[in-house]
């Protein structure tokens, strides 16, 4: 069994740092807490190789610089299981983000498993062990850390190094591994890992129910809670809930005595941040506001023509699902093909990566009348 090396001292880091650079991938992944900040606070990173097995404490590194230079080494692999949030960390505390990256989340979809399968089913199906949840809840900032929680730390990149070979080695049989490019260029994009203020609004459930003055305050508002949230640092629900932003919507207050009669405002808001917010409400009123998005069209109840185009657009991601020994659902549910009918290209999964090489681009050339579609022998065929 490999030793975990646990770093905690600046002196520690030259030699992890130039293993990190000769190495062709390392496993990563993080611990950190955010339930009562806005922005993830990073308690513990850990990397490893087939070779050895590192947690950093950035707690108590005072300087990580050097150690982001070595992650950051071009040539290598960074391997990660749903890498979004990890990523976020790393983007907030340096303004980049380290590439090349692997998913193992991404990727499991091409080895038979579904969308979004979890680490510990990918940990039981190719090690065939149950993962140890006993720290799932841990204070991560607390010290120190205990020995069994500096294991159950350490045991997540030791395990996602063995499934990240085992992954390869299918996927290169399948002849797939290219196939995952795009996926991973996509998780590489700054946009991203950066929340913009101005369209803090489109994260308000209920918006839609809203036109005209009620929108602009809901707009203004929203905006206000995410900068207010970020300059605080604090979770943006403890300034004001989405219910709150929709009663300011529809009562309007402009005063404090009126701001305070709204249920579940709390009083350190008020006192804070009253007289501003009815100052922005009251500008808000005479706003016109920012345009809704572009809604599809309920497609709730589908009339039989839609049922049909469905259908076969389904039957070519069978065809094109047993060409590739793939469940057809993970290449497409009927959901995916609803969002392409509609021009939902946002919602719709065929549009990028693997599954728009594999399917997505043939199913635009089928509703563009580009493919038509033929029975020869008995057996369906789609011809451009």
């Amino acid at each position: 069994m490999i030793k975990i090396e646990y770093i905690k001292k600046s002196e520690q880091l030259d030699y992890l740092c130039q293993r990190i650079k000769n190495a062709t991938w390392i496993a990563v992944d993080t611990e950190f807490l955010r339930e009562k900040t806005y922005y993830a606070k990073f308690c513990l990173l850990q990397l490893a190789t087939p070779e050895w097995v590192a947690c950093v404490d950035p707690i108590a590194l005072q300087d990580l610089s050097q150690l982001f230079d070595a992650i950051y080494t071009p040539t290598v692999t960074k391997v990660f299981h749903s890498c979004r949030q990890d990523l976020e960390i790393f983007y907030q505390l340096t303004g980049k983000l380290p590439t090349p990256v692997f998913d193992t989340q991404i990727a499991a979809p091409l080895l038979g498993f579904n969308d979004n399968t979890g680490y510990g089913m990918l940990v039981s199906s190719f090690l065939n062990i149950n993962l140890n949840k006993a720290h799932t809840r841990a204070d991560w900032s607390s010290r120190p850390l205990s020995n069994d929680e500096i294991q159950y730390a350490a045991d997540d990149v030791i395990y996602l190094c063995q499934i990240y070979q085992k992954m390869v080695e299918q996927l290169t049989e399948l002849g797939r591994l290219n196939w995952l490019r795009d996926d991973f260029a996509a998780l590489e994009q700054p946009e991203q890992y950066e929340t913009t203020p101005e369209n803090a609004w489109l994260r308000v459930k209920g918006k839609n129910k809203l036109t005209g003055k009620q929108l602009s305050i809901v707009q203004a508002v929203a905006q206000w809670r995410e900068t207010a949230a970020q300059k605080e640092n604090l979770p943006k629900t403890w300034l004001l809930r989405d219910e709150l932003l929709l009663d300011f919507a529809k009562l309007q207050p402009e005063t404090i005595d009126a701001l305070i009669k709204i249920r579940g405002i709390t009083d350190k808001v008020v006192n804070y941040h009253g007289k501003e917010l009815c100052a922005l409400i009251k500008t808000a009123k005479t706003a016109p506001p920012l345009p809704m998005p572009i809604q599809t069209k309920n497609t709730s109840v589908k009339d039989p023509q839609q049922e049909a185009l469905i259908d076969i657009l389904f039957a070519l991601v069978r065809i094109r699902a047993e060409e590739n020994s793939l469940n057809p659902t993970i290449l497409a549910t009927r959901q995916d093909l609803d969002s392409l009918l509609n021009g939902d290209d946002e919602a719709s999964l065929l549009l990028c990566g693997w599954r728009f090489s594999m399917v997505g681009k043939e199913l635009q050339q089928l509703l563009r009348g580009e493919v038509l579609l033929k029975v020869e022998g008995g057996n369906l065929q789609f011809i451009s």
